[in-house]
């Protein structure tokens, strides 16, 4: 198989999934038939809910939803061959993760803009809510933790014998140059489009040519060499702010221009497969249902579903849907090409990342003394060295390397953000009774409780405190965590669906498929856990893994059982 020959067909089936699948879930859902306002617009604050145009808001919704997930997934999955990888890719962009992110973006619009666990609060029950909502908090604080720990090391400079080694740091204090020059970008850019009402697409133009001139700075001139301990107080200290400011300061422009990064990547990585076009004989296209990774035996299933989310399906995608793009959608029309063709924008990111790994293969067969191993290093220098293979393009290789790198960091810092701003809302939503807003709590515990600050703060020191103290001891967890809360996205906008009369059987397979998925996975790790407890001289990791895990599956378990019942009606509530 030739990786161009892959890239086209690949693009082909997404196309027609959006036209043919996408235009079908509209017309059954009945998305735009709602006349009325979007909540951006009836709710409007000025903070949370403020309308954004449709470019606007697909550049943030995409920058935070795709983070580094859609590279380090399938290089992670990769061990299994390049065919099960890209049938899950293109499948469960489809039929699962489209349907997923879709459909949890419009349940928010139509729940005036609340999260996931208010849908469930309205169409299950307060209990299935506040345990979805503990759920979801304690797995953002584990993204917020390993998402800083990345940006940190991403930004560290390197320490020898107690002296930071500038030249060893170089690229790293390069990096941070460009995004700390980047967030000033991106604030004045918010106040161009907002407070001078600048047309967009000269906003645009200035803002790409900021975006070069900030990098060509970055890469001369870079005199900030801190450890990355001193950059995990920075991030935190700025994710708390950028969590409650105006999103049309920071989060709106940010990942508005994040994503020209993002697009830049998609296309050098494209133009890469389109000019060099490495057949893929070094990379195996199936390597067996059981593979020995040098760690033990790894199933196929579950851990290829579990691994590749993003690109795929991911249940933090539904919170973004939920959270932060549903409270800025200007039209209700714009759900589907935001949503839906957002996650399937994200799958081709997962199928050029497939082709990176093909020609890191090639690479490192060739090359035994200087393999290409990480997600960073195979992913930028997978598609930097494919480009510089094109004839007269040998020089542009470290350019991109760099530039590749620099994405890769402004993706988790932008998700990085997103994640502690749904993070406060969960916390506040916790406190709430249904109907209610933070607004209508006036005195007692409460009000603290709802206070945007007081719950940002708090979750950006439990999110940085596991960051500092070891949360990979726990990240076993989280590729099944984050399917979990897949399976109870699509459950939550099944019941509502099937509450106010809608077709929502599209739900019900991919739903049972995650649960089980899940399920399965979550045993698997018990069992391995125990495993190592039983033999001796565990540290606190397993003992947490083991405990959290068989928490998770009573959790599915019970919001299961609570999701059939109110399907089949017999816990029916009655929605609009």
């Amino acid at each position: 198989m030739n990786t161009l020959l892959l890239l086209i067909i690949c693009i082909a089936v997404l196309a027609c999934g959006y036209i043919f699948y996408g235009g079908w879930l509209c017309k059954q859902w009945g998305v735009g038939e709602n006349k009325e306002e979007t909540p951006a617009h009836t709710l409007q604050d000025g903070v949370d809910y403020v309308p954004a145009k449709a470019p606007v808001l697909m550049g943030h919704h995409f920058s935070s939803i795709a983070g580094a997930g859609p590279i380090t997934g399938p290089i992670g999955a990769a061990m299994f061959g390049w065919l099960p990888v890209t049938l899950w890719v293109l499948i469960g962009g489809i039929f699962f993760g489209g349907v997923h992110d879709f459909g949890a973006l419009f349940a928010s619009v139509r729940h005036k803009g609340q999260s996931i666990g208010e849908i469930i609060s309205a169409n299950m029950s307060r209990r299935a809510k506040r345990l979805f909502i503990i759920f979801s908090y304690l797995t953002l604080i584990l993204v917020v933790a390993a998402f800083a720990s990345i940006v940190a090391s991403t930004f560290g400079a390197t320490v020898k014998d107690g002296v930071i080694d500038k030249a060893a740091s170089s690229a790293n204090a390069s990096v941070a140059m460009v995004s700390l020059l980047f967030i000033l970008i991106a604030i004045a850019f918010g106040f161009a489009v907002y407070r001078r009402n600048t047309p967009m697409l000269i906003s645009s133009i200035l803002g790409v040519v900021a975006i070069i001139i900030c990098m060509v700075i970055g890469m001369n001139f870079h005199p900030i060499y801190l450890t990355s301990k001193t950059w995990m107080i920075i991030v935190g200290i700025y994710i708390a702010i950028a969590s409650v400011t105006p999103v049309w300061i920071l989060l709106q422009p940010r990942d508005y221009l994040s994503s020209f990064l993002l697009y830049s990547m998609l296309i050098i990585a494209a133009f890469g497969v389109i000019g060099a076009h490495p057949s893929m004989d070094a990379f195996p296209a199936f390597a067996g249902f059981a593979v020995d990774n040098g760690n033990g035996t790894q199933l196929l299933f579950p851990i290829l579903f579990t691994t590749v989310a993003c690109g795929a399906i991911s249940g933090f995608h539904s919170l973004v849907s939920s959270g932060t793009t549903s409270k800025q959608l200007d039209k209700e029309k714009d759900a589907r090409p935001i949503a839906y063709g957002g996650m399937l924008l994200e799958c081709v990111l997962a199928v050029l990342t497939l082709c990176a790994i093909a020609y890191a293969f090639k690479w490192n067969a060739a090359n035994p003394d200087a393999k290409l191993a990480g997600a960073t290093a195979i992913f930028a220098g997978g598609i930097s060295k494919m480009v510089a293979s094109i004839p007269g393009l040998a020089g542009a290789e470290k350019t991109l390397y760099t530039l590749l790198v620099l994405t890769y960091s402004a993706f988790c810092l932008t998700s990085l953000d997103t994640a502690t701003r749904l993070a406060r809302f969960m916390f506040q939503e916790f406190w709430l009774e249904p109907g209610q807003t933070p607004k209508d709590i006036k005195s007692g515990y409460k009000k603290l409780m709802v206070n945007p600050y007081f719950a940002t703060v708090l979750t950006v020191i439990l999110g940085i405190a596991l960051g500092m103290t070891g949360y990979a001891k726990i990240w076993g967890l989280f590729g099944a965590a984050n399917q979990l809360l897949a399976g109870l996205g699509l459950l939550a906008v099944a019941t509502w669906l099937g509450n106010i009369g809608k077709n929502n059987k599209m739900f019900l397979i991919p739903m049972g498929f995650m649960m089980v998925v899940t399920i399965c996975s979550l045993i698997l790790t018990v069992k391995n856990q125990i495993t190592i407890i039983a033999n001796g001289g565990a540290d606190w990791g397993p003992y947490a893994q083991t405990i959290l895990g068989i928490l998770l599956i009573v959790l599915a378990v019970i919001l299961v059982i609570e999701g059939i019942q109110t399907l089949t009606g017999k816990n029916k509530k009655a929605t609009a």
